[in-house]
């Protein structure tokens, strides 16, 4: 059953007006008989009070009070309609303050919508990535302890990854890259302070589709071609080959990957040939020194432990690490003057974590 919201307001005011009002309206009919005593009546108490007592108490210019103007027992209305409309205001300027109150608290606490954006994007890759690695062995654990539900997990995880990886070796390494350029882009922006509703997007995506369309691809062919050559061509097989090939990769492969970088960044930034061109020719040198600061002891296992198939792996696990390191070094140095562009992550000067 539902009631209509006006009969409700009008029983509210009716109460409150019997409030105010004497139980015999008889007791103004004789303004000076105050020694009669009259029952007060209210919706939650019922009291007695002395006619006396209500007229000491009452100020001089109350409106219960008799006037000379009262004739044979007959107020003045005018008195009564004043307070009516008095309690009306007040009960106005009420709803009025709360509405108000209300508005301002809603106002104080309004939503970031950037913030909501990214972290749903956030939650809904974290819950569809942990959903896809705890679901692998679905169906096929009933039985096992905790600790063997552990090792299953993580082994058929791996043999599930290793499996797509040789079927489809490019795109996996895409997808590999993409991801991981997209986390070192996050954890640098944050790093350099950047509140997670402020965070750029549109560079997120530049980084990713710099880590899918360039260095994973790129990096396949690389690892690929410096085996086959130092394996085939040089027939280098004892155990320091690993150091040649480390030097070749910091010497060829590294400049070219870096410029390679900038030259995404920039066409997706939609710079100018000449700007792209004078960024490469500032930042080849530097980048190639402050690679060494890492990558020649990071490449002694890539080249001398890791299978050829799993070197881009390792190498994006250990930037994700590196660009975290890099980017507070850079969020501190605020006299580095960072000019490759924004998705360079950190600065020339100390190098990008995803520009190896």
């Amino acid at each position: 059953m539902t009631f209509s919201r006006k009969p409700l307001t009008m029983l509210l005011l009716s109460l409150l007006l019997l409030a105010h009002l004497p139980s015999n309206i008889e007791a103004f009919s004789s303004p000076y008989s105050l020694s009669r005593r009259r029952t007060l009546c209210s919706p939650s108490t019922i009291h007695v009070a002395t006619l006396e007592n209500v007229a000491e108490e009452a100020p001089a210019e109350s409106p219960f009070l008799p006037t000379a103007s009262a004739a044979d027992g007959v107020l003045l209305l005018e008195p009564l309609s004043q307070h009516v409309n008095s309690i009306i205001t007040s009960s106005e300027s009420l709803f009025t303050s709360i509405t108000d109150v209300t508005t301002n608290a809603i106002q104080s606490r309004s939503f970031d919508k950037d913030a909501i954006i990214n972290y749903s994007v956030f939650i809904i890759t974290i819950a569809i990535v942990l959903e896809h690695i705890f679901s692998v062995d679905i169906g096929i654990t009933r039985g096992f302890t905790p600790i063997e539900i552990a090792e299953r997990i993580a082994l058929d995880n791996w043999h599930s990854y290793t499996h797509i990886l040789s079927t489809a070796p490019i795109q996996t390494k895409a997808v590999t890259s993409a991801t991981v350029y997209t986390i070192g882009d996050i954890i640098a922006q944050r790093q350099q302070g950047t509140e997670v509703g402020k965070l750029d997007r549109w560079r997120i995506v530049r980084s990713l589709a710099a880590g899918g369309i360039g260095h994973g691809p790129m990096s396949h062919l690389w690892y690929h071609l410096s085996e086959d050559f130092f394996e085939n061509v040089l027939h280098l097989h004892a155990w320091w080959s690993f150091l040649p090939k480390i030097a070749v990769d910091q010497l060829v492969f590294g400049p070219i990957w870096n410029n390679s970088y900038i030259l995404l960044l920039g066409a997706m930034q939609l710079q100018k040939p000449e700007q792209i061109w004078e960024d490469m020719k500032r930042t080849t040198i530097p980048l190639m020194v402050s690679g060494l600061k890492l990558w020649p002891f990071v490449h002694c296992i890539t080249y001398g432990l890791i299978p050829v198939e799993n070197r881009l792996l390792w190498v994006d696990a250990v930037e994700i690490l590196w660009v975290t390191i890099l980017a507070g070094e850079a969020s501190g140095d605020s006299d580095k003057d960072v000019d490759v562009g924004a998705e360079a992550l950190v600065a020339v000067e100390t190098n990008d974590g995803s520009l190896r």
